[in-house]
């Protein structure tokens, strides 16, 4: 079996041709790094993206809670996680309240 390799200083990363926008790693996130945005081309019309990376604690728990093998997490060996911060766990409930979308504050201008 071979090894996908991380892409430089990302902890967590998402295949997009793969992502069917189930939203079961947004579910699972405990530090409010992953949200769901629009996206007109994908099955659901939304796609899993990674909003706040810094806040990564490498729990895997996005990795092995995806049917379809989209989302990655780097090796705990090549990659500094962080640790769960209170404002970590208060932005995933904000995500949650709003239905797994992108927080206002996370859109782009």
């Amino acid at each position: 079996m071979s090894s996908i390799e991380a892409p430089l200083n990302t902890p967590v990363w998402v295949d997009e041709s793969r992502c069917k926008a189930c939203d079961r790693c947004v579910a699972v996130c405990p530090a409010g790094v992953l949200s769901m945005r629009q996206e007109i081309h994908s099955t659901l019309g939304a796609m899993a993206t990674v909003v706040h990376p810094e806040a990564c604690i490498g729990c895997n728990d996005c990795e092995l809670s995806c049917p379809d093998f989209a989302i990655f997490v780097a090796d705990k060996k090549e990659y500094k996680f962080s640790k769960l911060t209170p404002e970590a766990k208060e932005r995933q409930e904000k995500i949650i309240k709003n239905s797994y979308k992108l927080l206002d504050e996370d859109k782009k201008v």
